[in-house]
């Protein structure tokens, strides 16, 4: 009897972990969330539809019928990865880095769900919803295709990808909508926490990196929410500010960067990652 309860723990041990054992432990995952740039800008250039490695690859999180990408399936990262009417983001060159510069085992992953013009409150566990009912049409529209609820959409997600892989990082562009809202830090720890706690990860092992969003040397619009951004680190010790400076920006807006300026900004989320993971990052020919 003794010996027959002891294979019964044992079982179910095996089947609680079942998918520990089918994980990759070399195929890193990077959850990315955001409004507008992180969605990236309409309009891909033809030189980012090119030489995508394969290693670095994106879980699409809705389905590409023009690019016949299914939802929950893996596929080779070239742009849009957010929805089919987004554009090159941050995102975009973060995971190129990424694998131009790790061993040839090691790939990356992203599931990115943004969503244009939101306040941070639209991924708060707790008070989306009074966000949501209130949002102009063109973002309910957006928001539908994540089920009505962007941040369990994205939990669901990352629980999906996460069967294939390790997660190693969060990625975090947004801050234009809750310009000058100096709570924004805590409302950004609030959502991390979240992540953290619904997804069993561990701050120190999957650290937040926020962008800045269109600096001041290109006459930003929201510049001043560089300053509060800049804050986060004192809040959440396990995250990150990326530089947003010499970023270029998409005129007439100055909300939004250029292709040119989400390429030079992925680079640097990925050189600061890629120092947190101790590698060294070599700037690309």
């Amino acid at each position: 009897m003794k010996i027959k309860l002891q294979w019964l723990v044992l079982a179910g041990v095996l089947l609680l972990n079942k998918n520990a054992f089918s994980q990759d432990t070399n195929f890193w995952i990077f959850l990315c969330f955001g409004q507008s740039n992180m969605e990236g800008f309409p309009g891909v250039e033809p030189q980012d539809k090119t030489n995508v490695d394969n290693r670095f690859q994106v879980l699409a999180a809705v389905d590409f019928p023009r690019m016949d990408r299914k939802k929950g399936n893996w596929y080779p990262a070239v742009p849009p990865l957010c929805r089919p009417s987004t554009g090159l983001c941050p995102a975009d060159y973060f995971g190129r880095t990424m694998v131009a510069n790790l061993p040839k085992n090691i790939r990356v992953g992203v599931v990115n769900v943004a969503v244009a013009g939101c306040k941070i409150e639209l991924f708060e566990k707790d008070n989306y919803l009074t966000y949501a009912s209130n949002a102009p049409s063109w973002m309910k529209n957006i928001i539908k295709q994540y089920d009505g609820n962007p941040y369990q959409y994205l939990v669901n997600t990352a629980k999906l990808a996460r069967k294939d892989g390790v997660i190693r990082g969060i990625l975090l562009h947004q801050g234009e909508s809750n310009t000058n809202d100096k709570e924004w830090p805590n409302k950004v720890k609030g959502v991390y926490d979240n992540l953290l706690n619904d997804l069993n990860l561990k701050a120190e092992k999957v650290p937040l990196l926020a962008g800045e969003v269109v600096n001041a040397d290109q006459n930003g619009a929201c510049k001043s929410m560089n300053a509060i951004i800049d804050e986060l680190p004192k809040i959440i010790p396990d995250s990150y500010v990326i530089s947003s400076a010499g970023c270029t920006a998409r005129p007439p807006d100055h909300l939004h960067f250029t292709a040119a300026g989400y390429r030079e900004l992925g680079m640097r989320y990925a050189e600061k990652m890629l120092s947190l993971e101790g590698y060294k990052f070599a700037e690309p020919n």
